[in-house]
């Protein structure tokens, strides 16, 4: 089946919608980590490239990535789009670019990083399994408040 054609009006709106904090994917993975008993900072604005998601105790950050203005190599939604390549492509690779500076700055800094893809919220186990190794257990405090909120 044929994707309809969007006029340069209704493509731009939809562009406009394009959110950058609080976006369904980044709810998925605070609601996640929040189940799984852990207590973090939101888009911390101390640290280069603001992360998604900080725990500043254990000095490790979590990016959550959508695929496409990421560029996640193995995902068939970081493919480029085939109209306006003069605008795409300096724009897609400046994303891949500054994430890589990011990075960088923090591990220099002593933080650990971890990236998330949007498309990899869809297996939580292995979602689970991932974020439990990065961020090893949740602190005891975080674990009874984490227990009460399900127990309530």
């Amino acid at each position: 089946m044929r994707q309809k054609v969007k006029t340069t009006a209704t493509r731009s709106a939809i562009m406009r919608a394009v959110r950058s904090k609080h976006t369904g994917p980044e709810l998925v993975l605070r609601h996640l980590l929040s189940r799984m008993g852990y207590r973090y900072r939101l888009h911390n604005s101390f640290l280069p490239g603001k992360p998604d998601v900080s725990f500043s105790a254990k000095k490790k950050v979590i990016f959550l990535h959508g695929c496409f203005w990421h560029q996640h190599s193995r995902c068939k939604k970081s493919s480029f789009p085939k109209s306006n390549l003069s605008y795409w492509t300096p724009k897609l690779r400046s994303n891949v670019e500054r994430d890589q500076r990011v990075r960088r700055a923090l591990r220099k800094l002593g933080w650990e990083v971890l990236v998330v893809w949007q498309c990899g919220l869809r297996n939580e186990k292995a979602t689970r399994i991932r974020l439990k190794q990065f961020l090893g257990s949740p602190s005891s405090r975080a674990k009874r408040s984490a227990s009460n909120m399900t127990s309530s």
